[in-house]
């Protein structure tokens, strides 16, 4: 796109005014932006502002000279996030507090269920019937899992089968 006031070079600077009520929005190249005032804000400030928090966590917290690395694969976590690819295995324990927040909102679980959990008890002619004691058993299991991993709307569901089943 051209800038809207020259019409020579690229846009690259997006303004949105209202002014007395009036909205009006322009696209421009770097010198008419610079022109008509419409400069980088912080630009100015960035220096300021590390050394700023600089200055009060300098004798607060130990200088970090390198991310922690995977011994197996050498990956860090900032490289996992960059990249969204998990080096090893190992990598998962090494940064779990990191990685499991991430890994449950973008899959709503960290346990793996396998991928045809559902097909494998329709496969069988002939399923295993199971007593009322064994089948509370596996809903306060499936319960305790719920609860650890914080799916409180599943946990209640099984709350409710469970004395279900009991009374």
């Amino acid at each position: 796109m051209k800038c809207q006031k020259c019409g020579n070079n690229q846009a690259n600077t997006h303004v949105k005014t209202i002014i007395n009520g009036e909205f009006k929005e322009y696209d421009l190249c770097s010198e008419c932006a610079h022109k008509m005032g419409y400069t980088n804000v912080f630009a100015d400030m960035e220096n300021d502002f590390s050394n700023l928090l600089g200055s009060f966590f300098t004798n607060v917290l130990p200088a970090r000279t390198q991310a922690t690395r995977c011994e197996y694969c050498g990956s860090t976590y900032p490289e996992i996030a960059r990249t969204g690819q998990v080096g090893c295995a190992h990598c998962y324990e090494l940064f779990a507090d990191q990685l499991y927040p991430s890994i449950r909102r973008m899959h709503g679980n960290t346990t793996h269920c396998g991928k045809n959990s559902g097909m494998a008890a329709k496969k069988s002619e002939k399923p295993a019937e199971l007593t009322k004691e064994e089948q509370i058993a596996a809903k306060k299991q499936q319960l305790e899992a719920a609860v650890k991993e914080q799916n409180f709307e599943l946990a209640a569901q099984l709350r409710d089968q469970i004395k279900e089943m009991e009374g």
